[in-house]
């Protein structure tokens, strides 16, 4: 494609010493003793000498090349990517935090314990729940904790249960992580109102189930009514409720999920308290519990002595579950997300949660006449649309995301959930303005209008890019990981 070159740093090499220069001495060869003939270089690497006005440029340029929440908006149906307040990045790299080593002795980190106990404080307090741990790193390892809990749990009772129960419209992650937690997975279909079926669900509980994982609001944005008695029928049959955090953005400070009636929570700070996400990341995905799981918590957790005051790591855990992440979990995560909790306070959360159903409602009831709803009605967080009338003119849900990269708006999530056909799944997120939304919605509706008169031009885009339409069926089976002067 025309401007490919100028991706490569390569092209400014200029020998002659162009680059930066090292301090006298700085040049000598460093010594090899030790490393093994095979693997010691034949030759220099071949790096490019360029100034530093052109490298800078070059990882710049780079850089305007991606997308990000910080170019503009990012309606991800269940990702919830949304702004990152810069403020939380200073508060991260305060030194006392950014210089901590994790075999520091707990007498020299009183600091960070103490936001640690503050913060798990916090979230069992938002979730409803008893005790935390910090050590999972993102969502997926969160779930991963939580069967194990479950597992210890049942363990301890001397009770061999092996199957987890999963929604139909249930994160892709949740089966997997069941299975990888050495769990059988059983589906539990959706009824007509797009929630759990209660009937399939007591059906499917016996005395093998383990558990049942759910998020509420569901993938679908809907809240699951009928909790209280989903809760009911798995605790009768001596299951427990595992609670995926994915959307608890939708209902954090209005409800909580232990009041729900779930056992185990995880929280993901990289999407619900707004610390980076995705390549920004690394995530974090704290699990809570209630109060009889608490000693099945992986070890150490964070306590404080009473009588001191001190902070310290509590390793006197015979039930555990086990370590799950090496030391304490991703912990600059952490501290972003406890400035965003100071920062907002009761009633900002609650803000946060009205704010995000709003625009999502807003956002559904602009386009919804071209783009019909899976499930008619009000959403939470969060809606997930069809593009399935439009397959009669050759368009796809793919056709409709691609258009949207032209016109400067990062495509929702789509043929997700798998149960909606030709799924489109936005979600707007409390951060962005109405005037933004109102872009979101103008861009959609202008699609839908050339998807009937010229359809053509949504199977060309994106044409605006540095890459245009990937044949993707080929970039899975063959990927190219690195590059190439001449692709084939």
């Amino acid at each position: 494609m025309p401007g490919r070159r100028a991706c490569t740093i390569s092209n400014r090499h200029q020998p002659s010493g162009s680059g930066p220069h090292a301090p006298a001495g700085a040049d000598r060869p460093l010594s090899i003793n030790g490393i093994p003939d095979h693997l010691r270089r034949s030759a220099p690497p071949n790096l490019p000498e360029v100034s530093e006005l052109d490298l800078v440029r070059h990882f710049t340029n780079l850089s305007r090349k991606n997308w990000s929440i910080d170019v503009g908006p990012y309606p991800l149906g269940s990702c919830t990517m949304k702004y990152n307040p810069k403020i939380h990045e200073e508060v991260a790299a305060l030194p006392g935090f950014r210089r901590l080593h994790p075999w520091q002795p707990a007498g020299q980190c009183q600091g960070a314990l103490e936001l640690l106990y503050e913060m798990q404080s916090y979230l069992c307090e938002i979730t409803g729940m008893s005790a935390a741990t910090f050590q999972p790193a993102a969502g997926a390892a969160g779930e991963m904790t939580g069967l194990l809990i479950i597992r210890a749990y049942h363990k301890a009772r001397d009770e061999q249960r092996d199957v987890v129960l999963v929604p139909d419209s249930a994160h892709g992650t949740n089966p997997a992580t069941v299975t990888r937690a050495g769990f059988v997975s059983r589906q539990i279909p959706s009824d007509p109102r797009g929630l759990i079926d209660l009937k399939a669900l007591e059906a499917s509980l016996n005395d093998k189930v383990a558990g049942l994982m759910l998020t509420n609001p569901n993938t679908l944005g809907l809240f699951e009514s009928d909790i209280e008695q989903i809760a009911r029928l798995v605790h009768r049959a001596g299951g427990l409720l595992y609670y995926d955090g994915a959307n608890l953005n939708a209902i954090m400070g209005m409800v909580r999920p232990g009041d729900m009636g779930f056992d185990v929570v995880h929280v993901n700070l990289h999407k619900t308290f707004t610390t980076p996400h995705g390549g920004g990341g690394p995530g974090a995905g704290p699990v809570l519990v209630s109060e009889k799981l608490e000693p099945f918590l992986p070890s150490p957790v964070v306590g404080r002595d009473e009588k001191t005051g001190r902070f310290f790591w509590d390793h006197d855990r015979p039930q555990s579950a086990g370590r799950v992440h090496g030391f304490h979990g991703n912990f600059a995560v952490v501290v972003r997300a406890y400035a965003y909790i100071r920062s907002l306070g009761p009633e900002g959360l609650r803000r946060v949660s009205q704010m995000a159903v709003l625009n999502a409602n807003y956002l559904r009831q602009r386009i919804q006449s071209h783009y019909p709803m899976a499930h008619p009605g009000l959403c939470m967080h969060e809606f997930v649309a069809t593009a399935k009338k439009f397959k009669a003119n050759g368009v796809r849900a793919v056709d409709i995301a691609k258009r949207l990269i032209d016109l400067g708006i990062h495509p929702p999530t789509v043929y997700f959930p798998m149960v909606v056909e030709e799924a489109l799944m936005v979600e707007p997120t409390e951060t962005e303005s109405k005037q933004t939304l109102d872009s979101i919605a103008e861009a959609l509706l202008q699609i839908a209008g050339e998807a009937q008169n010229n359809p053509e031009l949504l199977h060309q885009a994106p044409v605006s890019t540095p890459v245009g339409r990937l044949d993707e069926a080929r970039a899975a089976r063959r990927p190219q990981l690195r590059w190439t002067s001449s692709p084939d």
